[in-house]
């Protein structure tokens, strides 16, 4: 495999941009789909800001350096890689607090009308942000389980809110038909692009969606706590009156009026003062990742996550169904019996196997693959000591995130070697890797 992921590296189209990120000598960096890599031109750039721009200029800058044009030009860069015009993406604040605008601005938009439907387990902040909003009387939590949420849109749902790309386990939704059926059943739609943006095809205008968010540290390479964004169809931008009235959100702010008057357009959903230093990180990230192309990214992150499960296999790791075929077993990839050499024995001894737990075709699934295993944490925490870094979500998967800019087919076979190791050796039952720190 090690010669095959050799050739595969050499004729690989993006291999030039590995050298645009800032990877770790040694690091294997599987976990992208948390944090993106460091872009080269970012500490530069934040040096420009905080050295001239801050530092000499001074407030001037908001004038003189466009600080005040960052939230709508992030946006309007973010917004084709969305499938959004650019003056329906603004970039702001946190996925949570652009989620509270939007359930809140969905609802006033249906009144009489207090559902929102969601599916259990979607990502927590998604689901906490409703409860919020119950709380004050203004919505009702209800969810449904993915195959029966069709079912379940109702003459009482205002707004179907979904995460597009699963966060545990990287499963796709059908944005179009279900963006379709609950249009039919008189309700918005609003869908979480945090595991999409920037890494799958989304094309939202196209889908007829309403309103959407995402993340900028993911697979826009914004930084630790990067400004998120926010979609709103010009359509509605009209109607939908966000609740967070900030100054930054009036329609003239430096008039400083006492009373509230919302921007036109997607500007109303501002709130604060612009984050001028994580903007401009962002701004790099968002640069890079439009000139690789986000069908040319999807496109190698299905090669390299396909690889990856058939090192996988090869090393006898994933788990057999009760037929004897290896869970996650790609189309192409051949069974027992046809195998043009003898598959191995899968590992012996506890914990040895892993179950797939992403979507085995990889047109159904994100930029990732998640597997189950019991103690997943701590096989999470040997393979890190290993410098293979993904991630672990509670209670029982093992995530792998494939951010293709700066991963190579070889990363995923000597990620293979390390999981292999690190499962029949027992490694991962030293003490060490059972203490839970408070990030996982």
């Amino acid at each position: 495999m090690l010669e095959r992921a050799r050739i595969l590296d050499e004729g690989d189209p993006l291999k030039e941009y590995r050298e645009r990120f800032l990877v770790p000598e040694g690091v294997i960096y599987l976990d992208g789909n948390s944090l993106g890599c460091l872009p080269r031109a970012t500490p530069a750039r934040l040096e420009q800001v905080v050295r001239e721009e801050w530092g000499s200029d001074l407030i001037r800058s908001w004038n003189s350096a466009g600080w005040i044009d960052l939230p709508a030009r992030v946006g309007a860069k973010i917004a084709p890689l969305i499938g959004a015009q650019p003056h329906e993406v603004i970039a702001c604040d946190s996925t949570s607090v652009n989620l509270f605008k939007l359930i809140s601005a969905a609802l006033a938009m249906r009144p009489g009308r207090k559902v929102v439907l969601s599916e259990p387990g979607n990502f927590p902040t998604d689901l906490y942000m409703i409860e919020g909003l119950a709380k004050q009387g203004l919505a009702e939590r209800r969810l449904a389980p993915r195959e029966t949420i069709a079912d379940a849109l109702g003459a009482d749902v205002a707004l179907l809110m979904l995460t597009h790309t699963h966060y545990k386990t990287g499963e796709l939704f059908d944005m179009a038909a279900l963006t379709r059926a609950a249009h039919a059943a008189g309700a918005l739609v609003l869908w979480d692009l945090s595991h999409s943006g920037g890494a799958l095809p989304v094309d939202l205008n196209t889908c007829e969606v309403d309103f959407a968010v995402g993340c900028g540290y993911k697979y826009f390479n914004g930084g630790p706590g990067a400004p998120a964004y926010a979609f709103v169809a010009e359509r509605h931008q009209e109607a939908a009156q966000q609740p967070l009235t900030g100054w930054m959100g009036h329609a003239a702010p430096f008039a400083f009026s006492d009373d509230y008057a919302p921007a036109a357009g997607i500007d109303r959903m501002l709130c604060g003062t612009p984050p001028i230093l994580g903007l401009a990180a962002l701004e790099v990230g968002v640069d890079l990742i439009a000139e690789i192309g986000v069908e040319r990214l999807y496109a190698k992150s299905q090669a390299l996550s396909e690889f990856f499960r058939q090192c996988l296999s090869e090393s006898g790791i994933l788990a057999l169904s009760p037929s004897g075929e290896r869970v996650g077993r790609g189309e192409n990839e051949p069974t027992q019996h046809d195998s043009p050499s003898p598959q191995p024995p899968p590992l012996k001894g506890r914990g040895s196997a892993l179950d797939l737990a992403s979507p085995t075709d990889p047109s159904r699934r994100g930029s990732q693959l998640s597997f189950r295993h019991p103690d997943a944490y701590a096989i999470c925490q040997a393979l890190i000591a290993r410098d293979v870094i993904g991630d672990f979500r509670d209670p029982d998967i093992l995530r792998f995130g494939f951010a293709p800019a700066y991963l190579r087919f070889e990363d995923m076979v000597e990620a293979a070697r390390h999981l292999a190791e690190v499962l029949a050796s027992g490694e991962w039952q030293k003490t060490e890797f059972s203490e839970r720190a408070m990030v996982t």
